[in-house]
């Protein structure tokens, strides 16, 4: 072999070498390019200096509009709660803080989310109006997530049918913080603006950072908001992290999400500890602050959302639960109950309570890519699927002389009725010229009436994948997939037994109020750039085998 021929070769086996451990490694290359994409400067923590309210009342306590406390807890599942189900981790965490609010006031124990992700539902909320007329209809994600989850799924999810990434679309995009709710709609914040609230937000939002579609944009008057994803310093001392490797959205959120939030949208800085304690501290300075004068605050907590993480106090307290990622969502959970205990009991000191009212309820279904089993239980479907276990969240309402304790609502409940109940309550008007989807839940939780709606129907959809319920039917379609599910759920409440071939009247039936709903429809905003295969009977910890349920989503 010649000289130059042997020197080819030295440089062509390393290359070669080389170009094998990338493509090994690829996953962790692509994640660490996340990271460094979406790297952003983080000041230390910092005070808020809230707005402070008038330091004498103007009007007595009980000659005010109420105040208005909502809670958003973020992908709970409906058997997390003691007062839904028998508990996290079969009940050895009990959530006895949020099962007292519940028990003060109305339960609705029919209660659905807007969809089955979360600033879907967050968008129905603000407005009380549904996807196909706002067109906020997919959940913003950020730049290239799409693609990043299709490499590490590839790797990782076995027979499970592939996601389908769309680059083309995903460029055209306005990109995460473009993607947001128009200044054109008018939300609960600014529908209580007008009737001379103080309104706060403090959290998640998920509806747009870019100008127009912030908080400060939408009828907030403050905002701290919450601009990343950590609940901890990965390598805080107090955190207890739990990873999980067969999640290609963990992965992802692991490598590029930070510590970090915002104060009406300046610059970010560090959190003063555990999200879901520190947002319940400033929670807290805020009804002190607001305490003589009408105040909304809208609290998104973050929990129990991944990244999975509990401070070790939390994780010590739950016990010795099996396996390690359930013992640290059981401490997520305790914390959160913690703080709603905390709210309440700063309404109580101040002597708030008997004109606030409070509401709690969850973005959607628990998620089945956590790998924990039975969070939606009894109900089939999770977290990205419009079966009952991706939508059914927990709905309470409490309003000392109003709403009477231990009140039970079975009538189907929405997210959509969030804005106009609320609005209700405070004495303001809806916006003229709009039409609101949503109804009036004050008469069912005052057990003057019961709630109707049009064709008594309620809607879902999420392009392809629309779903109706009217009366106890209940009918998904998915067009990708050519498949249809009908369901009685008087009969069938937990969606076990298809009857689509044998009620095919039904099926005409309720396509007709499906194909109603959608005319005239506004587009959505931007584009769908995944189609995932969600399982719909097993967690992200179990393989996917062949004639196992499943369906495409796109987003």
């Amino acid at each position: 072999m010649k000289r130059w021929q042997k020197w080819t070769l030295g440089l062509t086996l390393p290359a070669a070498a080389l170009a094998t451990v990338g493509y090994a490694n690829r996953t962790e290359l692509i994640l660490a390019l996340a990271a460094r994409q979406m790297s952003h400067e983080i000041a230390p923590n910092r005070p808020v200096e809230w707005q402070q309210g008038p330091a004498q009342a103007a009007t007595p306590l009980d000659q005010r509009p109420p105040n208005v406390v909502f809670i958003l807890l973020d992908d709970l599942g409906i058997n997390d709660l003691t007062a839904t189900g028998k508990g996290v981790a079969g009940g050895v965490v009990p959530t006895p803080n949020i099962d007292r609010l519940a028990a003060s006031g109305a339960q609705f124990n029919q209660a659905y989310s807007g969809s089955a992700t979360c600033a879907v539902s967050r968008a129905q909320i603000m407005t009380g109006r549904y996807p196909t007329r706002t067109g906020f209809e997919y959940t913003p994600t950020p730049p290239r997530m799409g693609r990043i989850v299709k490499m590490v799924a590839d790797d990782i999810r076995g027979d499970l049918p592939p996601v389908i990434y769309d680059a083309d679309a995903d460029s055209a995009n306005p990109g995460f913080s473009g993607e947001g709710l128009p200044g054109s709609e008018i939300t609960l914040a600014e529908v209580l603006q007008s009737r001379g609230y103080h309104t706060v937000h403090i959290g998640k939002w998920h509806l747009g950072n870019a100008k127009g579609f912030h908080p400060n944009d939408q009828g907030f008057d403050e905002s701290l908001m919450m601009e990343s994803g950590l609940h901890l310093p990965e390598d805080d001392p107090n955190a207890v992290n739990a990873k999980i490797d067969f999640d290609p959205i963990d992965r992802f959120l692991w490598a590029s999400m930070r510590y970090a939030t915002s104060y009406n949208n300046g610059p970010w800085f560090a959190p003063g500890g555990y999200l879901a304690d520190y947002w319940t501290d400033q929670s807290i300075k805020v009804i002190q602050a607001n305490r003589n004068r009408p105040f909304f605050l809208y609290l998104g907590h973050w929990g129990v959302h991944t990244p999975l993480q509990a401070t070790k106090a939390d994780y010590e307290a739950v016990g010795n639960i099996k396996p390690h990622r359930l013992r640290v969502y059981a401490a997520m959970l305790r914390a959160l109950d913690r703080s709603v205990g905390r709210i309440q009991g700063e309404l109580d000191r101040l002597g708030l309570s008997k004109n606030t009212m409070i509401v709690l309820s969850s973005d959607n279904g628990g998620p089945g890519y956590i790998g924990i089993d039975g969070i939606n239980a009894p109900y089939r479907g999770f977290k990205i699927t419009f079966f009952e276990g991706g939508i059914r969240v927990p709905l309470f309402m409490a309003w000392p002389g109003h709403i009477q304790p231990g009140t039970q609502v079975g009538q189907p409940a929405h997210h959509i009725d969030l804005m106009p109940t609320i609005a209700a309550a405070a004495g303001a008007k809806l916006p003229q010229g709009v039409t609101i989807d949503g109804q009036n839940l004050l008469p069912a939780a005052e057990r003057q009436a019961r709630i109707t709606r049009p064709d008594d129907a309620l809607y879902w959809n999420s392009g392809y994948y629309q779903v109706v319920r009217a009366g106890d039917w209940k009918l998904q379609v998915n067009g990708k997939q050519g498949k249809v599910w009908l369901f009685d759920l008087k009969a069938d409440p937990t969606e076990r037994r298809n009857l689509a071939a044998a009620q095919p009247a039904k099926v005409a039936e309720l396509k007709s109020l499906l194909a109603r709903h959608q005319q005239g429809r506004k587009p959505p905003l931007y584009a769908s750039t995944t189609d995932n295969a969600i399982m719909v009977d097993k967690t992200m910890a179990q393989r996917f085998k062949s004639g196992d349920e499943y369906v495409y989503w796109p987003n």
